[in-house]
């Protein structure tokens, strides 16, 4: 931008700097935040200059309609925006599509096309555009077909891959692959890396064929190493895969590619002559790996996939290989977060007693975790000293882990997309050893079981599943949708019993974060009135509960933040200034934290709210019928 439209600009969105002084007050206070004044009789770049000026919250404010053509790059802005909401993505989409008298796909590829960074955030809007793309019908990408086809030959490598998902999608799979297999690798390697965003499983079940038939030496390692990653995203037929896989472990530039794959096979589709003869291999490969390259990724990962080939192998064998493994390697647990679902994706796992074992905590999550291994029975309490800790330095110096000899093992808190090794030698007597997140709150849903045995192998013959350290019996029913209960709603809430909901509403821990007529917490908005709210509207209550960043207001959406020291941050921005950012990164906490911006090496906006989702996968379709009944009764 030139210097005479930057000096254009500035003055033009005088008043609307001058409401975020407003807003924004040394004294931490936070006053209602007004309506910023944006000029959209401008030039296009002046617009996007006074724009690019306003935060999420602020950016919402600015008057947008659908008859006038001026209000398109508010839309634009809102559509493309890292940390917008689904619900107002969806409403920008939809008024772009009327002011353009355009369509979702091509609204949506202008939008993809508009994000030029590699950043992280970038990133993260690029998949969640892409996602909003592949969601729509068979049918409705079909009709767009000369969009997807010019897409689909364009010079984005990204979009490419977004266009040849949409083509998969809309039916065109033979007619795509040939024409990526006569474009040249690079356009092939697009194609097989498509085949992980197309949302239906049918979808692709049918690319197995062309799969299976790039997996030969006849192609480029390229080529081959994107078939392998492929493969272990298609659902059907994974003996087969996992045999076509196994074969290239030898190869050292396929290998790490295809313990990935492998590792994405569950146990029960992999057979076991393969699994003994990979175990040999995998076995040798380690013995042959220096000393100084046994703590990378790649070999932990093929450490990992060796150990839970074990099982898969007579005890006998498995006890000699484990010997041999012991030798040039921990035993290595991976166990991932899982995004917006408070949950770590390992329920339990089993170790010897008193045999070294290393546990590696991938945190997939937006807010920081950490994994501590408490004495039996001790969860609970762990997580209440942990609570009154706060980030004050605890055991080893850890925040949120309370000096207690209750506390047996712990990691620190674990940045989002970063991951930390706690190594140990595992308790020497017996028994169930729960693991927690003790930032506060977490417990209720983040957690599991170590399980110490005398004898591995044996144990993982006839493996036994362990008491759920809070006492929940509950097993996994659905990852419920929306949709999923839409048309049942109207009848579905008929004839039920306030009473039950109301015990459905306190098991599912919604009292702990929420009110119901001055009982329960206060980290949620209180609920005594949503039907009230939401004017009766049951299937937007629902969604609340089920999708709960689906809406959400921008002001309570969480921030990460990562200092230059290292340390990891994260909650709701209360108030913000040009120096420091107040943050409530504890629901407990009686005050936020300071951060001053000279201190932040990295912040990250995002669109999810503070509520896990899933919080209802282990509760029947009837049983949130009695909590939508219930809710609906306390507007009456």
């Amino acid at each position: 931008m030139s210097k005479q439209l930057i000096i254009t600009a500035v003055l033009l969105t005088a008043s609307s700097l001058q409401a975020q002084h407003d807003h924004d007050h040394g004294d931490g206070e936070k006053k209602p935040v007004q309506r910023p004044r944006v000029f959209l009789d401008k030039s296009p770049r002046i617009v996007e200059y006074q724009l690019k000026r306003l935060d999420n919250e602020r950016l919402l404010l600015v008057e947008r309609k659908t008859d006038d053509a001026k209000y398109k790059p508010v839309y634009s802005a809102i559509l493309t925006r890292e940390g917008m909401s689904p619900q107002y993505r969806e409403e920008a989409l939809k008024a772009l599509v009327t002011l353009n008298k355009s369509s979702n796909v091509r609204e949506l590829f202008a939008a993809l096309k508009k994000l030029k960074g590699d950043g992280a955030q970038q990133q993260r809007t690029s998949r969640q555009l892409a996602a909003m793309l592949l969601s729509i019908s068979g049918k409705d990408l079909e009709s767009e077909l000369l969009t997807l086809n010019a897409e689909f030959e364009g010079d984005s490598r990204r979009i490419r891959s977004v266009a040849t998902a949409a083509l998969i999608s809309a039916g065109h799979s033979t007619v795509t692959f040939k024409r990526a297999a006569d474009a040249g690798d690079e356009a092939l390697v697009d194609w097989l890396r498509a085949i992980e965003l197309v949302p239906s499983p049918e979808g692709r079940n049918q690319q197995r064929k062309f799969v299976d038939g790039v997996m030969t030496d006849v192609y480029s390692p390229d080529v081959v190493k994107a078939a392998i990653r492929a493969i272990g995203f298609i659902p059907e037929q994974q003996e087969h895969s996992f045999n076509r896989v196994a074969a290239f472990v030898e190869n050292k530039d396929l290998r790490d590619t295809a313990v990935q794959t492998l590792l994405r096979i569950p146990q029960k589709s992999r057979p076991a002559k393969t699994a003994a003869d990979l175990v040999e291999t995998l076995t040798k490969i380690a013995e042959s790996t220096p000393p100084a390259k046994r703590t990378t990724d790649q070999f932990i990962a093929s450490m990992q996939l060796a150990d839970q080939l074990l099982a898969r192998i007579p005890v006998d064998q498995s006890r000699v290989y484990r010997k041999r493994l012991s030798e040039v390697s921990v035993r290595v647990v991976v166990i991932h977060t899982v995004e917006e679902e408070m949950r770590y994706d390992v329920p339990f796992f089993t170790v010897e007693a008193g045999r070294p074992v290393q546990i590696v905590l991938k945190n997939e999550d937006l807010m920081p975790h950490n994994l501590v291994i408490t004495a039996n029975g001790a969860l609970k309490e762990v997580a209440d000293l942990g609570l009154a800790l706060g980030p004050n330095p605890g055991f080893q110096g850890k925040p949120y882990v309370p000096k207690s000899d209750k506390v047996l093992f712990a990691t620190g808190m674990v940045p989002t997309l970063k991951s930390e090794r706690l190594t140990f030698d595992a308790p020497s007597e017996a028994g169930e050893y729960p693991f927690v997140c003790t930032f506060p709150r977490h417990w209720m849903r983040m957690y599991g079981v170590m399980v110490v045995v005398k004898d591995l192998d044996a144990w993982l013959k006839n493996p036994v599943k362990p008491k759920d350290p809070i006492g929940s019996n509950r097993s996994f029913v659905q990852s419920w949708k929306p949709n999923d209960l839409k048309d049942e709603l109207e009848t579905g809430l008929r004839g039920r019993m306030p009473l039950i909901g109301q015990k459905i509403f306190t098991e599912a821990t919604c009292a702990q974060c929420h009110k119901i007529k001055g009982q329960g917490g206060a980290v949620g908005p209180d609920l005594t009135e949503v039907f009230k709210r939401w004017k009766g509207d049951r299937f937007a209550v629902l969604r609340e509960i089920l999708e709960p960043s689906h809406r959400i207001d921008p002001k309570y959406a969480v921030r990460v933040i990562r200092t230059f020291d290292g340390k990891p941050i994260s909650g709701i921005v209360l108030s913000e200034t040009k120096e420091s950012i107040s943050i409530l990164d504890n629901p407990e906490a009686k005050k936020p934290t300071v951060i001053l911006k000279d201190d932040i090496d990295e912040m990250l906006k995002t669109s999810k709210s503070m509520m896990p989702k899933a919080l209802l996968d282990r509760f029947t379709k009837d049983e949130i019928f009695e909590l939508l009944a219930y809710l609906e009764s306390l507007s009456k």
